[in-house]
Order: structure tokens, then sequence, then C-alpha cells
């Protein structure tokens, strides 16, 4: 009986070994805690985008800024919280679009290329 639970716990520990081996030849990014080829995946995306920013009027007479043309590889839920915290404004995502409260088109430009985005891909 010992020999066969002493035999299986030295199986698991040969495989505890090979994972933290392939961990350590495998780059992570201290900030996320993904894997740097991931990260280079997202930037390739964030670089092929078509970003349009217009505004709609809501209910009530409210200006709204409507952020659209995002692919389904972007996280856009971690933009629309990077937007939200940088213009100090309300807003949500939904439809593969972020829509924030106020009108805001002159300032998210700068922001969404300090996030990562091209230029030339952001329409006013």
């Amino acid at each position: 009986m010992l020999e066969y639970s002493h035999s299986t716990n030295l199986k698991k520990l040969k495989i505890l070994v090979r994972k933290v081996e392939n961990k350590k030849q495998m780059e992570i990014d201290p900030k996320t805690g993904l894997p740097m080829q991931a990260i280079e995946w997202e930037d390739l995306a964030k670089s092929s985008q078509n970003i349009r920013v217009t505004t709609d009027k809501k209910r009530y007479g409210k200006i709204v800024t409507v952020v659209s043309g995002f692919d389904k590889s972007i996280d856009i839920k971690k933009i629309a919280k990077a937007l939200k915290n940088e213009l100090a404004c309300g807003g949500t995502f939904k439809d593969n679009a972020i829509e924030l409260q106020g009108n805001h088109v002159k300032k998210i430009k700068p922001i969404l290329v300090k996030l990562g985005f091209e230029e030339n891909s952001i329409e006013d």
C-alpha cells in the first residue's frame, strides 16, 4: 500500500515540475498577469481597428458620446473603464460600443492613442 501512494505522489511531483519548467520559459507580464505573446496579439488587433467617435442625443436632451467600431477580439470593458476614469464621467458598453455621458469627442482621441490604438484608425 505504501509503495502505491508513494508512486502516485512521485508522478504528481513530476507533473508539477514540468509545469514550473514550462512557466519559466513563458514570459509573463507583471502588470496584467498574461503571457507576453497574448499582449502582443492584442496590440496587433488594436492597430487594425476602425473606430468612430460620435455623439447622440438621449432622453431629456442629454448628450452621449458613442465610441464604436471595435472588433470582438478587443476587451471593450477594459477600454470603457479606462475612458470613464480618464474623463471622470459615467458610461456603459453594449453591442460592441461604448457610451459615455457628456460630449467628449475632442478628448477621446488622445486617450485612445495612449491606450494603444492608431491615430489614423480613429474617426471623429
